[in-house]
């Protein structure tokens, strides 16, 4: 708890919304395990395929946003972010920068699922890549978690019309 309060003074004397440290403040007495005070940040991802139906071998999007629940402190790396810190009075989730967001796709009847690309999310927790869309089926973006974060995935399902050439 004083480590929490602590790192959230400290943010508040600089004025800064983030709190970089060389050495994370939770891990000073053991690199190994977690610090009790802290608890882990529960995440959300959102996910939108677009258009919906989409040609044959016309481009689509796949974009979403990644989140976590603002009633909890959390650390990820070397960063830090205080709940009173980022989160406005009325806000219940807020966006997460620069996290690594796997994207797949398993086309309809397939069991299996391809991957697409692994992208970041931009400095405001949003993410998207453009494709050809090649058939129907279901796309699926993975948050897979970090040590302070919780893993989350969103999916959506996109129409694919017209014929195989």
């Amino acid at each position: 708890m004083m480590r929490r309060l602590a790192a959230g003074l400290a943010a508040a004397a600089v004025g800064a919304t983030m709190v970089a440290t060389a050495a994370s403040p939770a891990f000073a007495d053991d690199p190994g395990r977690l610090d009790p005070d802290v608890a882990g940040g529960e995440t959300s991802l959102s996910l939108d395929v677009n258009p919906e139906p989409a040609w044959r071998g016309r481009p689509i999007t796949v974009a979403g946003k990644l989140s976590v629940r603002c009633e909890e402190d959390y650390i990820s790396g070397f960063v830090s972010v205080i709940h009173a810190d980022r989160c406005k009075k009325q806000e219940t989730w807020h966006r997460l920068a620069y996290k690594r967001i796997v994207i797949l796709f398993q086309p309809n009847g397939s069991g299996r699922w391809e991957h697409v690309d692994t992208i970041r999310t931009s400095g405001k927790g949003y993410f998207g890549i453009k494709v050809r869309a090649r058939s129907s089926g279901t796309w699926r973006a993975i948050f897979e978690g970090s040590r302070h974060l919780a893993p989350s995935e969103g999916t959506d399902y996109l129409k694919v019309l017209g014929r195989h050439h």
